[in-house]
């Protein structure tokens, strides 16, 4: 799950980068409106997180100009102004929730999952099935058959992205997309990589490969 952060200040955003890399989430981080507005023309995020004091123009403007051209990704505002006005403002632009600072990173994650219910039905998903195939999306734990292991981050990355659309084929480019934030190196192999860790501990079956297309989990795998 992509993320991005648009926050001025390095120590929040290294913190916000840090932990949501720790969830296994991609997360990109720009300091203004402007960047922003960019970053959001040129990847698909599955959320923001939207600071209202920036530098410049303000996250009310940048929130006020997405909905207004139709933009409908979901957005959290953590700010420091606490004040009434401020949260209706918000809400009423167009946000999905508004927490204040100083906040605790388990409320955030808490709330950026209510909004993903809200967004998909109010559905409380805590794992993805597809036939034989289980991925806790708490644990992280991935179980086929009779063998379960939990995954490093990347490989559970890898198989939220392909289970959250069994039968659909992913690209290289469009895995990559989903995997590598801003300023991370990625190897020509990467996801070749990534795969084959997954193959050996689950199977050859377990992501199929279309040649010269990608990469896919069949639907209702068995």
């Amino acid at each position: 799950m992509r993320v991005l952060i648009v926050e001025d200040d390095p120590m929040i955003g290294k913190a916000l980068h840090t932990a949501l890399a720790d969830e296994a989430m991609t997360p990109d981080w720009v300091r203004n409106a402007n960047d922003a507005e960019h970053a959001l023309a040129t990847h698909n995020y599955a959320l923001v997180l939207l600071d209202i004091g920036l530098p410049g123009r303000s996250g009310f403007d940048l929130l006020r100009n997405l909905r207004s051209r139709g933009e409908e990704v979901p957005a959290v505002i953590i700010s420091a102004r606490d004040d009434l006005d401020g949260r209706v403002d918000g809400l009423d632009l167009g946000a999905d929730d508004y927490l204040v600072k100083p906040f605790e990173m388990r409320e955030l994650l808490a709330r950026m999952r209510a909004v993903m219910r809200r967004r998909h039905g109010g559905r409380a998903v805590s794992d993805l099935k597809n036939g034989e195939i289980t991925l806790d999306l708490n644990s992280h734990r991935m179980t086929y058959r009779d063998v379960s292991h939990v995954l490093p981050a990347k490989e559970f990355a890898l198989v939220r992205t392909l289970m959250e659309r069994p039968g659909a084929v992913f690209s290289r480019a469009q895995l990559e997309e989903q995997l590598y934030g801003w300023g991370e190196e990625v190897e020509s192999n990467a996801i070749d990589v990534l795969i084959h860790y997954i193959r050996r501990k689950f199977g050859k079956d377990i992501i199929l490969n279309m040649r010269g297309v990608g990469w896919m989990i069949d639907k209702a795998a068995r």
